[in-house]
């Protein structure tokens, strides 16, 4: 029993290490994909950014340890060499008298172009010593391997040295001082000044032998893998692949912004021309599909219309007989309630084609002064008996003008017809127009807002007229409220009564209205 607790305990930590380590992930996730782009040629551009960088940085990386390598490797074999050189010249030195020391290095001197600069000191010269990294360690390690295994020494002194502190003879006098003759020939590159290789080992137990010769290595001491001139080429090539790359990015592109342009249109407006079926295998077969759509959808709007103004033009006829045959009823109260019945019959009609050709913004886009039109509609409010109060104010706003108006106008009687009165106030600013509108009826429960934009949605439960409407104004107020780039949204106020807040960018592509 106890076994088995433990192995569900063992599973149920598992599972929740699994989901900490799921639900971590997600998190990442969703970082990274709040860091990218929106649109989907910045996408493809961080997409060429990292793809190049990478390619670059791997390129580099695998070129610079090949390259060090090679370097390594000559270092070594030339090192090995002039190791076994100056091994010979220590060797021959010390064969000779020490008498005629000096004939041979005078000879040395003359000489001009020899590859050693030779001197017998009666003191080891102090070297300021420069460089570092694998080409030092293994150039002196192969000198004081050799060096002991050919003469048995062990006490070697192997430094580099910058021609400009290269010093010579007892006297310590600096190269750079010397005739070109005494060594300049021998130890320096103009313009280039690569580092100067400096033996120095004991000859005698009166004098050091010092050997200074160049390592014919170009970066010697260089390790840095990214320098000036790769970094330009990097720059260079990485430059050049985003021109061209945001070239062919925003040519494949182009027919996705049309056809997007095209999508936002189309709800809106049916009429708008097909799109070019142009362009690659893809995108001309995208075209071609979108175009096909927006005949259909067309045609069924067409059909939708015709359907409704036929049932409207044959219901006339009936309802006017049923009408003339109910004013002739003897009994009132019976004629009285045949009329309502006809008269909502017919109000539902009309409610029904009013929501179908409302749905249509067939207008031209003008600047509407919105502080006017609203007080042109609360004179209106109060013919109807209600009362309206406007406050605030706002610059003109790029809109449909009817449109827009019967968006205000649906709002507007709500609100009188619930609470008699209404007030409307007008935020503007650079980047928003805010329309705040309040009335002081019994307000909507919070789970009946979204449900009144329905169409034929009335919360009040009975089917009068005179107690409701049809059921269509919010839905018809805020479809065209979102045709031009805004939303509505419906709260209870604190003090009663409902408050309508419609907030409309100013920045809203136009496009979509047109």
């Amino acid at each position: 029993m106890s076994a088995g607790a433990d192995e569900g305990e063992v599973g149920a930590g598992r599972g929740a290490a699994s989901g900490a380590d799921n639900s971590a992930w997600r998190r990442l996730r969703r970082t990274l994909a709040r860091g990218l782009p929106g649109s989907l040629r910045g996408r493809f551009v961080l997409i060429m950014l990292v793809g190049v960088l990478g390619a670059q940085l791997a390129s580099y990386a695998l070129w610079t340890h090949q390259a060090r390598d090679s370097r390594l490797e000559q270092v070594d074999e030339l090192s090995r060499n002039v190791a076994y050189s100056v091994a010979s010249t220590v060797r021959f030195f010390r064969s000779l008298p020490v008498d005629y020391r000096h004939v041979v290095l005078d000879q040395l001197r003359d000489m001009g172009g020899t590859r050693f600069f030779v001197s017998v000191n009666d003191h080891r010269i102090p070297v300021d010593d420069i460089g570092e990294g694998a080409a030092q360690s293994v150039v002196i390690d192969n000198f004081h391997q050799i060096l002991a295994s050919e003469l048995g020494v062990d006490n070697a002194r192997v430094e580099f040295s910058s021609p400009d502190t290269l010093r010579l003879f007892n006297n310590e006098v600096l190269l750079n001082d010397l005739p070109p003759r005494w060594g300049r020939h021998s130890l320096l590159l103009d313009p280039v000044d690569p580092p100067i290789l400096v033996v120095q080992l004991p000859l005698d137990a009166q004098g050091w032998l010092y050997v200074a010769t160049l390592l014919p290595v170009p970066e010697l001491f260089e390790d840095g893998w990214l320098s000036g001139e790769r970094l330009f080429a990097a720059l260079i090539v990485l430059l050049a692949v985003i021109g061209l790359s945001l070239l062919g990015i925003r040519s494949a592109t182009r027919p996705l912004a049309r056809l997007s342009r095209a999508a936002r249109q189309l709800g809106d407006d049916l009429d708008s021309p097909p799109l070019r079926e142009t362009g690659p295998r893809e995108v001309a077969a995208t075209a071609l599909a979108f175009n096909r759509m927006q005949r259909r959808i067309q045609h069924q709007v067409e059909e939708r219309e015709r359907l409704f103004t036929a049932i409207s033009h044959d219901l006339k006829t009936p309802l006017t007989r049923m009408r003339l045959r109910a004013e002739m009823l003897d009994d009132a109260h019976q004629r009285e309630r045949f009329c309502a019945a006809l008269d909502e019959l017919d109000l539902l009609v009309k409610g029904a084609l009013a929501s179908v050709r409302g749905l249509d913004l067939h207008e031209a886009i003008e600047p509407v002064d919105v502080r006017a039109l609203l007080e042109g509609l609360a004179e209106e409010m109060v013919l109807q008996g209600g009362e309206v109060t406007v406050t605030g104010r706002a610059a003109p706003l790029p809109a449909k003008p009817l449109a827009l108006k019967r968006c205000l106008s649906n709002l507007l009687e709500n609100a009188v017809f619930y609470g008699k009165r209404a007030e409307v106030h007008l935020d503007d600013s650079a980047a928003m127009l805010t329309i705040t509108l309040r009335d002081h009826g019994p307000g909507i429960a919070e789970g009946q807002r979204e449900r009144v934009f329905s169409p034929f949605v009335r919360l009040e439960p009975s089917r009068s007229r005179h107690t409701g409407g049809s059921g269509l104004g919010l839905g018809i107020a805020r479809h065209i409220l979102r045709a031009h780039g805004g939303e509505m949204t419906l709260d209870n106020h604190p003090g009663g009564g409902l408050v309508v807040t419609l907030k409309v960018s100013r920045h809203a592509d136009h496009d979509e209205l047109s």
